[in-house]
């Protein structure tokens, strides 16, 4: 079966979020250290950017390093860095043919230097492409987000340029890391962890959510397609009832 024919192209998620999850575990499988997941992991990421571009998915974040994981070993985060270098540099002329336009979203300043100028020299270097937006979360955790966003709106109110009475949810959204990009409508994580880890709490107020098994180094185009099969077969009611959206 053709999945990818399968798919309505009426109904595609504008923007799709993923926690890549499993690469340490899939690594164990093959008797490697976790750093070989890591770089396994890269293949699939080809693949799901690839495939968004074939089917219309337009934004795509990939959570690859988070806030807490600066609390891992230092031997793997130190790898990790130095992959995240190598991957970003060697994939940017193929990101760039393929019309994907490269952002990132997290605490970046905290980053190693040549990690900051490998990022933005890819960033800019895509800048015009427009088929995918493929949006990196580098040392990013929501609540390390969310808290910026208050602590910069809580400076307007003592600068008295806002009046506390008159803060919306659209204040906030403005100061997140993820304000020029629509929420995401579907999210999904691999390895079989069914929990969200500090990812988007924010903007997936109202996603889909997908679980699956696959480690992430086995997740490939055939999967994603599936994830966005399960969406389509969904009702997204944003709080209305099934009889309201049918009459809409």
């Amino acid at each position: 079966m053709d999945l990818k024919q399968s798919i309505n192209k009426n109904n595609i998620p504008q923007h799709v979020a993923i926690i890549m999850d499993g690469n340490g575990r899939w690594a164990k499988q093959q008797g490697e250290d976790r750093i070989f997941g890591h770089h396994e992991g890269v293949n699939s990421v080809r693949e799901i950017v690839e495939a968004c571009g074939e089917i219309g998915v337009k934004y795509l974040t990939l959570y690859a390093f988070s806030t807490e994981n600066w609390n891992r070993p230092k031997d793997e985060v130190d790898a990790l860095m130095e992959l995240l270098v190598a991957t970003i540099s060697m994939e940017t002329p193929n990101l760039n043919k393929k019309g994907v336009k490269l952002q990132a979203i997290g605490d970046i300043k905290s980053l190693p230097v040549s990690c900051q100028q490998e990022l933005q020299d890819s960033i800019d270097i895509t800048a015009n492409n427009n088929t995918v937006t493929l949006i990196l979360a580098l040392s990013y955790s929501s609540k390390w987000e969310i808290t910026n966003s208050v602590k910069e709106i809580a400076k307007q109110v003592e600068e008295g340029k806002l009046k506390a009475s008159d803060i919306t949810s659209k204040h906030i959204e403005k100061h997140l890391n993820t304000n020029i990009f629509p929420d995401p409508e579907l999210m999904i994580r691999t390895s079989g962890e069914h929990r969200i880890s500090n990812f988007l709490l924010w903007q997936l107020a109202y996603a889909e959510f997908y679980f699956t098994d696959t480690l992430w180094p086995d997740f490939r185009k055939d999967d994603f397609f599936k994830a966005i099969l399960s969406y389509q077969n969904r009702e997204r009611r944003f709080g209305k009832t099934s009889d309201q959206i049918s009459k809409n």
